[in-house]
């Protein structure tokens, strides 16, 4: 006889949600992960009174009102609103491109003023129908904006040149003509105030939790554990790459503390030119308002991803996609395992998402 309803491997958000749920349900869940933590990717950790995000930062947002008000049922979140300067050379722009950032790029006053000067820069690319990432940015915004503040940050987060790269990836770029900073244009935001492991430990109070636990080293047995089994890992690595590798993006931190109280003036700071091998340095305590006389700040550093490497972001153009379909028919005829989550659906999740769609896969399975 199975010991648990549901084996749950992951204790991301997508798990904790889902075990959250079926706990409320009368549901018994065991849940493993390979980490020593808890809380996945949205893993906080207190260093010098800072809450640290460890694995990049994770601003929450979202437009749905369920979603905030269930996720308020397990933290209190501050009014943290996101406003990220981006840094090229030794400038400053504000983003997203709004009349804060026009206005220093080009010393224009008015929106009648910026939009004239994109559509001469427009104008001047005579672009046609795009054949790359380059000529649709040109496309959209005209080489100043694109030049200083898409072209090196894009190509450092996917590792290849523009030109290189599909037109499709940017669909459009955010113009705002209006001196707002707020980068999200949701109706809720804010960080959770103490942390977002917090949020993760008050989801899993009910469930068995086993960390530093390998799910494909013991998967006979721990399957044997339990009726059902949510797996939030990869689909491809779970069916054993039978296709082949589907393709992620992975990222590297260097996060150290500083002896001083305020280093960079701001949470977030993207650094836009290709020549600088990070993408973005956080200051964590910005998050929450912090005092002290320390800091700790974390270099981004998008990489590569293979086997071993830890996945943050599946790569959604036509090949993988039409990969993950096969992923897809064998996850659907698996009589007792589920898939969920960024990585055993294959698809990008903003939190809000995550938590939406591990809802809406409670609400089906139980």
């Amino acid at each position: 006889m199975a010991k648990y309803d549901y084996l749950i491997v992951g204790a991301g958000l997508f798990g904790s949600v889902f075990a959250r749920e079926a706990a409320a349900r009368g549901k018994k869940c065991l849940v493993v992960d390979k980490r020593a933590h808890i809380a996945g990717n949205i893993y906080t950790e207190n260093v010098e009174g800072i809450n640290v995000h460890r694995y990049g930062a994770h601003i929450f947002h979202t437009s749905d009102k369920a979603v905030w008000e269930y996720v308020n049922r397990f933290a209190e979140f501050n009014n943290y609103v996101n406003c990220p300067v981006a840094r090229y050379k030794n400038e400053l722009y504000n983003m997203p491109f709004n009349m804060n950032t026009f206005s220093k790029m080009w010393g224009v006053v008015t929106p009648a003023e910026a939009k004239a000067e994109i559509e001469r820069q427009r104008a001047e690319a005579a672009v046609g129908e795009p054949k790359n990432l380059e000529e649709q940015a040109l496309s959209l915004v005209g080489r100043d904006i694109y030049e200083k503040l898409v072209k090196g940050y894009t190509e450092k987060q996917w590792g290849r040149r523009a030109t290189e790269l599909p037109a499709f990836i940017i669909k459009r770029l955010p113009v705002r003509f209006v001196y707002d900073n707020n980068y999200f244009n949701d109706r809720y935001q804010g960080i959770p105030i103490g942390g977002y492991t917090a949020i993760c430990e008050k989801m899993l109070a009910d469930a068995e939790v086993r960390l530093g636990t390998d799910y494909f080293s013991d998967k006979k047995a721990l399957d044997a554990l339990a009726d059902r089994v949510l797996f939030t890992g990869m689909i491809d690595e779970y069916f054993g790459y039978r296709f082949g590798e589907l393709e992620y993006r992975s990222l590297r931190f260097e996060t150290e503390t500083l002896d001083c109280d305020n280093w960079q003036g701001n949470a977030v700071v993207n650094y836009t030119e290709y020549e600088v091998p990070y993408t973005r340095i956080i200051e964590h305590k910005h998050f929450e308002f912090g005092g002290g006389d320390k800091t700790v700040v974390t270099r981004e550093y998008p990489a590569a991803w293979k086997k071993g490497d830890e996945p943050y972001y599946p790569v959604n153009n036509e090949r993988n996609d039409a990969l993950y379909a096969k992923y897809k028919a064998l996850a659907d005829a698996e009589g007792k395992v589920i898939f969920g989550g960024r990585l055993g659906m294959y698809k990008y999740f903003d939190m809000d998402d995550t938590i939406a769609a591990a809802l809406a896969l409670a609400a089906g399975e139980l």
